[in-house]
Formats: structure tokens, sequence, C-alpha cells
């Protein structure tokens, strides 16, 4: 079985952190989101995977993954001349998958378990797809699946007045067939081809479509709340480690993960969990609170920072306490005076002096 990961769309809802590069690789945890989707997979035995790409940064996607080495798969990259939907994005992986199954991972989506039972569950079956569905309480922004006597019987996209709570995860286990199905779809009201209305095309079909529950995370990280809440659930289950210096008068609570090169000077406090990246300094009076990432090559003192992503190169300096936040690449922050709490979402290389 082959891997598709979708990665291509604008992330307009995580403006200005996307003016510069694709969603996907905004980092949750110090790691690009979308790299959690190719780990579910290759540990999932997927040894070839296709990214789908396409509008602002796609060239910034090939630089990252490169060729699939340093994950152990080959990597194959179709360009998406522009947003067009799912299904259309689906549609271009049709010679790459090459008669086969395949999985599809919607490149911001994300899992904290394996798929191993369900792709030898789809390997196994007759079924023409097979859904990872997931209670949620905002139901009228995903796809929805209803189910009677365990069989889904109807799938709508964002329906106003939803019929169920149960979310159509953005993971796909799909036969070629899907794609005879696209063929025929219309465009919708957006001006996409709907992944939802191709599955309910194989529901009228009276194709067999097999289902599974998440019942533990599992998120679409399309807002930065969403970005900021994964990264408090993975850090919470991420294991702990020390690879870099401090000094004797630092204090440190709960779950910390800090990369080698990084140096904490006296006068630090950091409560978990946090992690921090390689080659940082962080020095004065700086507190780091709880569920916070700091990027590699950042420089930290005297500021208060909690339930935050600090991406990499970054500079903050001052009597500033920063909540909530996300803070892109090369940004940097210099207060001479104590704020009250302050919350930002800072695009690549913003320079703020307060």
């Amino acid at each position: 079985m082959k891997g598709v990961i979708l990665h291509g769309g604008h992330g307009t809802r995580l403006r200005p952190l996307t003016h510069t590069g694709p969603k996907q690789l905004l980092p949750i945890a110090n790691k690009p989101m979308s790299q959690y989707c190719v780990e579910t997979l290759v540990t999932a035995g997927i040894k070839e995977i296709a990214f789908i790409v396409g509008g602002i940064g796609s060239k910034k996607v090939k630089e990252h993954y490169g060729d699939g080495e340093k994950f152990g798969v080959k990597f194959t990259y179709i360009q998406q001349d522009s947003p067009r939907g799912i299904a259309h994005a689906v549609s271009l992986c049709e010679g790459f998958v090459n008669n086969e199954k395949f999985v599809v991972f919607l490149g911001d989506n994300i899992i904290q378990r394996k798929i191993d039972d369900y792709i030898l569950d789809f390997e196994k079956s007759d079924a023409a797809a097979s859904l990872l569905l997931c209670e949620v309480s905002n139901p009228s922004q995903f796809g929805i699946a209803q189910i009677e006597e365990n069989k889904i019987i109807k799938i709508t996209e964002k329906p106003k007045n939803p019929p169920t709570n149960l979310a159509v995860t953005g993971i796909y286990f799909l036969t070629p067939y899907i794609f005879e199905i696209i063929k025929k779809l219309k465009p919708s009201w957006r001006n996409e081809l709907e992944i939802a209305d191709a599955l309910q095309i194989l529901v009228e079909e009276n194709e067999k479509i097999i289902y599974g529950m998440i019942t533990d995370f599992w998120k679409d990280t399309g807002t930065p709340d969403d970005i900021i809440e994964a990264n408090k659930i993975i850090l919470e289950n991420m294991p702990e480690s020390f690879q870099g210096k401090k000094e004797e008068n630092v204090i440190m609570e709960g779950k910390i993960i800090v990369d080698k090169g990084t140096i904490i000077k006296n006068g630090v406090k950091i409560v978990g969990p946090v992690i921090i990246g390689k080659d940082c300094i962080i020095e004065g009076n700086t507190v780091i609170g709880e569920n916070t990432s700091i990027g590699e090559n950042s420089y930290l003192s005297d500021c208060n920072i909690s339930d935050s992503i600090i991406m990499s190169n970054c500079t903050i300096k001052g009597r500033l306490e920063i909540r909530n936040s996300i803070i892109a690449s090369n940004s940097k922050i210099i207060k001479e005076k104590k704020e009250s709490n302050k919350k930002f979402i800072l695009g690549e290389g913003t320079q703020i002096s307060l």
C-alpha cells in the first residue's frame, strides 16, 4: 500500500503565519505538523509516499523532506496548480498509486495512535473505502457521517444542521475505484471537488465502506487555537530528555525536553511540559511555563511565556508576558518596560519594539 499526503491549500485561517510558507510546515512541539503524518505512515510500513503540493511554499516542502532517505522511504512530489478541493488533489495521484489500494492523509491532521491495524483490515477487506470517524463538539465544521446498524448510510460536507457529531477525519483508505467516482463529480458551491461527495456516491452505489473510531486524540489544525491545543497534547505525551547545559541556579519542574547546544542560565524557571530546541540561550529572569515550544537558535531574556509556540531563530527580550501565542521564525520582540499579558500571532521575520 502507498501513502499520499495532501500538502496544498492557502491556509487563510492561519495568516499571517502562512504568508511565507505552507501551513503543514508550521511546527507543533518543534516538528512540522505534516511530519507527524509522515511518521505515522512510515511506522505503519508504508514505503512510498507522495506529497500533493501547491501554492506558496511548494519548494520549502521539497527542501524539508527531500527524497525520503532520512525517513527510510521514497518520496514523490505531485503539483496541484490551484486548490480545487480534496477530491481533485486525490485524483492527481492516480498514476502514483498504480492500481493499488492507498491511504490519504491530510497534512494538517494529527492523531496520536498507530494506523497499522486499520491498514491491515482494509487490505483484507473487499471495501471500496475505509474511514476514521471521531466525535466532535462542532460537527458543522466537518464532513459528517450518519450510521445505522453499524453501516454508513450518508456523508455530508459541513452541514448547517448536522445529523450526528461523527466527523470524517482527514485519513482515508481508498481503492483505485475512487478515481472513477471523482470523474463524475461536479464542483460544490465552493467551486471545489469535495471528497465527501465522492464518498457519498460510493454509499449510493451500495459500495462497502468500513470505518473505525478514534476515541483518543485527533486534531484538524486549521486555526491558531487548534495548533496551540495540539502542541499541548503532544508535549504531554513526549518522553523527557535533557541534552543541553544548565547553570546551578535554575528551577525546572515537570516534563522538560531540551536539545543539545542549548544553555539555560541562572535565574531561569521552566515548568513543563516544555520543549526547547537546539542552540538556544535562555537567561535573565525568564519563566517558561506549561505547554510551550521554543524553536532552535532562539534567545530569551527576562520574559514570561506560556501556552505558546516560539519558532526558530527568535529573540524575545524584556519584561513581557506572552500567552496563547504563535511567533514565527526570525521574529524579534524587544520590551524595556513591563507590560500586561500579550497574545501574538506573528508572521515570519516580524520585529516589534515595545
